[in-house]
């Protein structure tokens, strides 16, 4: 194959995944009109935390099932007061995560997010935070961030980190 056919091929590819990628947050967005993440979103998310925080989330399935819940929620009230295109491209990031090309393409997941085990997840976003792609790294760290941020928000989460909470003045 020569190198003009490759680069056309690499090209091409790129315009269908945006304008599908595009498509699908028109059709299901990531984050719904009140700001709160879409039922995909809340799925991307979900297990990204299983991955993210692995080690600090309860190992009893119902009461991890409630932690991730309450992460959630959580989520939606820490991206609530984003400015307006901010909360836009972070819909538009979740929405493509949530479908199978944007999966595929953006974090190198096969299995779907609910079937990927916490290995599977977490060394997908291993591949994007090392990825040589700008694009695949900031979404490594929007995703992480946004993880960490609300899972530390709590108060009762910050003797994992050694902080007994702010000294009185």
């Amino acid at each position: 194959m020569q190198r003009r056919t490759l680069l056309r091929l690499g090209l091409g590819s790129a315009v269908v995944l945006a304008l599908a990628g595009g498509g699908l947050a028109l059709v299901e967005p990531g984050l719904t009109r009140d700001g709160r993440l879409g039922r995909g979103a809340r799925e991307v998310m979900r297990h990204v935390a299983r991955a993210v925080l692995d080690g600090l989330l309860p190992v009893d399935a119902m009461a991890q099932r409630l932690a991730l819940d309450a992460q959630l929620e959580r989520l939606d009230a820490a991206i609530a007061p984003f400015p307006t295109a901010t909360r836009a491209e972070l819909s538009q990031l979740l929405a493509l995560l949530a479908a199978p090309p944007g999966r595929w393409s953006l974090a190198g997941l096969r299995p779907s997010w609910e079937a990927a085990t916490v290995e599977e997840i977490a060394a997908a976003l291993q591949s994007m935070r090392l990825s040589g792609l700008a694009l695949r790294q900031q979404a490594y760290h929007a995703l992480r961030d946004l993880t960490n941020a609300a899972w530390f928000a709590e108060r009762a989460h910050w003797q994992a980190l050694g902080y007994d909470g702010p000294v009185p003045v």
